[in-house]
């Protein structure tokens, strides 16, 4: 890729956003998402309920195609279906209800973990009780503000590698960025998490995952109606290899790290050791084997996944507004920080961009639990083991909660934005106990490595670009993200 850029613009030693005249947030973005102007890619709600087997195959191919109307505009629906009852929970107190105030009566359903235990095993997002306390005390001290701040300079330099690899490609080529971003998320959370120990390589990991949630990560039929766990299912055999990829790379990075302490060696104080010392303060028990390997398979999956998701919808929807773009190109060249610390701090528009970019594509846009007591929400009668739907991608686009939801407004999250978010309105993350863990690490490495590429590159879309929302665990674009990447003139 030949640069015309000043000298040095593409080289390993830039360590910040390039200065320039300062920069004012234009909170006037309105113009650029007119009401009837262009209307992101996502499901149209239907008009009406589906039947059984239409069901059951929305399901299966895109859960998020069964939303309905209704679902848009009301607080809580309520229907029973050939799944069973099934309560949609989109308001802000009935959010609040099931995942604060009431969530021990609201654990995990049993649907959501069949599909997710067979790659992700007992890792922090798929435990409960004792061994989910366990484990989410223990990594806490990694994912403290200050924790995260000390980790933002790898983020950086992971980033510039990135820019250099997409510098050594001819200007104007047309790249899978869903690849790449999927690449810099997995070293940034390598280098962080694991301190460059996991010695594999990001396209294998990427491909594995893509393979498993392509096939395992689907809501097949069988595990829809509920059948018993012996019965076959199809998705997880297809995914064998994927899974035994994973359990692989657990053991390989417990066993390196078990024989360096055998061995006396200082461990780093990173993920792996912090699960390994890990002790029920009650019993002094420490997590199985099986329970570090989850956690170990957990974060490596799904921590570099959602990031590299939210990062793709950001530059694909950059690349719809070009009025958004110059603005956050603007301000990001505008930034003289050279502490990278405080670039998420400084770059307003850019994390309002990151933003409004997760709560139109939100990580993980479905939660389901299971009422283990009869309850009432809102006047809204809960049987016990029925199933509660709290869906971040239908609150986030609910049309008593936003106004313009389906479209892309970036100002909805700047200071002065007359629209006020509501509490639980926004939860790319989740809320109440189980809220994400990296949350804050993961909206600081989008901002940094945003701003990296974006300090250099401008990322087009090619006219016959068809990308479409779809849900497997997490929220993919689908195919994958096909992008032009050319020099900043």
């Amino acid at each position: 890729m030949s640069h015309t850029r000043e000298a040095g613009a593409c080289t390993p030693g830039v360590t910040g956003p390039r200065a320039g005249t300062p920069y004012c947030v234009d909170t006037n973005l309105q113009a650029s998402t007119p009401a009837r102007g262009y209307r992101p890619p996502a499901p149209i709600p239907r008009a009406k309920r589906p039947g059984a087997i239409p069901l059951l195959f929305a399901l299966w191919r895109n859960p998020l195609s069964i939303c309905g109307d209704r679902h848009f505009v009301e607080p809580i629906v309520s229907e029973k279906t050939v799944i069973g009852q099934i309560n949609v929970v989109s308001s802000p107190e009935g959010v609040h209800h099931v995942l604060v105030a009431h969530a021990e009566n609201y654990p995990k359903d049993r649907r959501q973990l069949r599909i997710l235990q067979p790659g992700l095993r007992t890792g922090l997002l798929t435990s409960s009780g004792d061994t989910w306390k366990v484990a989410r005390h223990a990594l806490a001290p990694l994912f403290t503000p200050s924790a995260v701040e000390a980790q933002t300079n790898a983020m950086l330099q992971c980033s510039q590698r990135m820019v250099q690899r997409l510098s050594q490609y001819d200007d104007g080529q047309i790249l899978d960025m869903s690849a790449e971003l999927a690449r810099v998320t997995f070293e940034i959370i390598s280098s962080m998490l694991f301190s460059d120990q996991t010695q594999t390589d990001s396209v294998e990991f990427s491909a594995a995952l893509t393979r498993y949630f392509n096939s395992a990560g689907r809501i097949a039929p069988l595990d829809a109606l509920d059948a018993p766990n012996w019965v076959p299912r199809l998705g997880v055999c297809r995914a064998r290899k994927a899974i035994q990829f994973f359990e692989s790379l657990a053991e390989r990075i417990i066993r390196r790290r078990r024989t360096d302490m055998a061995k006396g060696l200082r461990p780093p104080r990173d993920l792996v050791t912090l699960l390994l010392e890990a002790k029920d303060p009650r019993t002094g028990d420490g997590l199985s084997e099986a329970d570090v390997a989850g956690s170990i398979i957990t974060f490596i999956g799904a921590g570099h996944e959602t990031t590299a998701n939210t990062l793709a919808w950001t530059l694909f929807l950059l690349a719809k507004h070009p009025r958004v773009l110059s603005a956050v190109e603007a301000e990001i060249d505008s930034c003289r920080s050279e502490d990278v610390a405080r670039w998420p701090e400084q770059l307003i528009l850019t994390r309002a961009v990151v933003n409004e970019a997760m709560r139109l594509y939100p990580p993980a846009p479905i939660m389901s639990r299971i009422a283990s007591v009869a309850d009432e929400i809102l006047g809204v009668k809960i049987p016990r083991g029925s199933t509660v739907i709290i869906a971040p991608y239908i609150i986030h686009r609910h049309r008593t909660l936003w106004e313009q939801p389906d479209y892309f407004r970036p100002e909805r999250f700047l200071q002065s934005a007359t629209e006020k978010v509501a509490p639980y309105a926004f939860l790319p993350f989740g809320a109440g106990p189980r809220v994400c863990i990296g949350q804050r690490l993961s909206q600081v490495e989008a901002v940094i490595v945003l701003a990296t590429l974006l300090r250099y590159f401008r990322f087009s879309l090619p006219s016959d670009t068809k990308t479409f929302p779809v849900h497997r665990v997490t929220l993919r674009p689908v195919p994958n993200l096909a992008m032009k990447v050319a020099v900043r003139r």
